[in-house]
């Protein structure tokens, strides 16, 4: 979605048009389920946490302050979402849907980093999906996750070597 067009959809839900903020949902679901997808390994609770942090963004909507950070301000509340998620999940891993999944890749590749990353931590997880899905840099995780930039850029990058660990064995 083009930058002014966004602005305007925020600017028109900030006023209670609720098709201007579906219109803005519309265009970032898919990335919103996928960060939850691979961030709970479950997709009953990924389905529940996108719901439950979209009902929210739209009952506090007049409180985002910048109508440009609305994908980034609806993603702090997806992980914040996962997180509270995470403390009462259930290890139960859950294969991501075929159309979600990189398009030509070996299946036995994605099945194999899956693997790997269903083997980190609830934070590493965290931590990769909001750099990876989200786009977020590091001082924006360590503010959402409330530590600092560089912690979070070490917790990284062990959670990467651990994966790459994983995938030689």
């Amino acid at each position: 979605m083009e930058r002014e067009k966004q602005i305007t959809y925020v600017q028109q839900a900030k006023q209670g048009d609720a098709h201007a903020f579906a219109g803005l949902y519309q265009e970032i679901y898919r990335e919103m389920y996928r960060f939850a997808l691979y961030t709970l390994k479950n997709s009953h609770d990924a389905e529940d946490a996108v719901s439950d942090a979209v009902a929210d963004a739209w009952a506090q909507i007049g409180q985002l302050k910048k109508e440009d950070s609305f994908k980034s301000w609806i993603f702090a509340i997806l992980a914040n979402k996962c997180r509270r998620r995470m403390k009462q999940y259930v290890n139960a891993a859950c294969e991501l849907p075929g159309d979600l999944c990189a398009a030509g890749g070996d299946t036995e590749e994605e099945m194999d980093v899956r693997s790997a990353f269903s083997k980190l931590k609830d934070e590493e997880r965290l931590i990769l999906s909001l750099s990876i899905f989200g786009g977020y840099s590091s001082r924006e995780i360590g503010e959402a996750l409330k530590i600092s930039g560089n912690t979070v850029r070490s917790r990284q990058k062990r959670a990467l070597e651990k994966m790459e660990a994983y995938l030689a064995c």
